[in-house]
């Protein structure tokens, strides 16, 4: 069961969005969404997040249809978490808790797992005094709060040692990793970006022309993949890189680090966009947004709209005339082509539709950095 809340922030058609993309989260983690809630306040509820009134309402359901986990959409507090259990008597968790989930399934390095494992426990410390609370609650009558205090205190030092000693592995990790960045020599490197599920590590599949995990679930990739990528004696690193998405846990963010490294030491971007989802602007506003807020907006970037096939089968009706299409279709090509500086392409990925002129695309990009960074390398390429 979904739960979102609009308020000045989020508007009704926002939220519902979100929640259409928590659902496919949820379905990435193995749940099966029965049903979606939608509260309307001024501001989220300090105690219940939602409210009485609505959280008795979802209690109602929870108890006539038998489901046993609530998601929120937005961040929850260890209190309000407790308050709303207390009332629904199922498993509560928010967002947040959902991404890192899926995040611990799909880790698969050393690196990987002590990233997840240091953002998990970051999520966990400000949680922690409002299980307690409960728990002394719980407990009850005179003498329960003190070792109530103590046990708290104990586990919040567990809780940050633990953090330093990842945060000590993770920077070994994170020093082994720059050593071999280093190591890669003079090439141009290229990074793929976007937001999750776009078709990234089908593109990087096509492209180096090895096998590279994708299928049609959330955070498929977590670990960069790079590969040496040859092109008319021109050679290049390429790397595939976890995808954004909205609201993503900044424990996250700061946990990734040395894999949104890959993004920030790349000398061209490509920024793969599903043009086939109804909110790819959108999206392309989060990718955005988080490239400014790691300092990698300032490189050179080649957007490319991918899914044309998909976009093409839901926006025009099959009785439309080809000449129609063809209009709409340069009308769309030029409006992106005007913002994006003539830096874009549009492609089918998985019906290697204008492939050849990517790679040619991409290949210039690369010929004028060698050009631009390494001018007596390129006699050799």
């Amino acid at each position: 069961m979904l739960v979102g809340l609009v308020h000045k922030l989020q508007t009704e058609t926002q939220v519902k969005e979100y929640l259409t993309e928590l659902a496919f989260l949820a379905d990435t983690a193995g749940a099966t969404t029965e049903k979606t809630f939608i509260q309307k306040l001024p501001k989220p509820d300090s105690k219940t997040f939602v409210g009485k009134g609505k959280l008795e309402e979802i209690r109602e359901y929870v108890k006539a249809k038998g489901v046993n986990l609530a998601i929120f959409d937005d961040e929850l507090t260890g209190s309000q978490i407790i308050n709303i259990e207390k009332v629904l008597g199922v498993k509560t968790i928010d967002r947040s808790d959902l991404i890192l989930d899926i995040f611990a399934r799909r880790a698969k390095t050393a690196q990987a797992k002590v990233q997840v494992e240091l953002a998990q426990y970051q999520y966990l410390l400000p949680r922690l005094k409002g299980m307690w609370q409960h728990l002394e609650r719980q407990g009850g009558g005179i003498g329960s709060r003190g070792p109530g205090e103590a046990e708290i205190e104990t586990d919040r030092r567990i809780v940050k040692d633990k953090i330093a000693l990842l945060r000590k592995r993770l920077a070994e990790i994170d020093k082994q990793a720059a050593t071999q960045r280093k190591e890669r020599g003079t090439y141009i490197r290229v990074a793929l970006v976007g937001y999750t599920n776009v078709g990234k590590s089908t593109l990087m599949t096509l492209l180096s022309k090895s096998d590279v995990f994708a299928e049609n679930k959330l955070f498929a990739t977590l670990d960069t993949t790079t590969r040496k990528v040859v092109y008319e004696q021109t050679p290049f690193l390429l790397s595939d890189t976890v995808g954004f998405i909205r609201k993503l846990p900044h424990h996250l963010v700061e946990s990734f680090k040395s894999t949104l490294d890959e993004v920030r030491e790349a000398d061209c971007l490509l920024h793969v966009v599903d043009i086939s989802h109804p909110g790819y602007e959108d999206q392309m506003g989060v990718v955005n947004k988080t490239l400014q807020d790691i300092k990698a907006f300032d490189k050179p970037i080649l957007v490319i709209f991918n899914k044309m096939d998909l976009y093409e089968e839901k926006v025009f009706d099959p009785w439309l005339e080809e000449e129609v299409k063809n209009d709409l279709l340069d009308q769309l090509k030029r409006r992106w082509e005007g913002e994006t500086n003539n830096s874009c392409v549009f492609i089918s990925a998985t019906e290697r539709r204008n492939i050849d002129l990517l790679r040619k695309t991409i290949l210039d990009k690369v010929k004028s950095l060698y050009e631009e960074r390494y001018p007596y390398l390129t006699q050799f390429y």
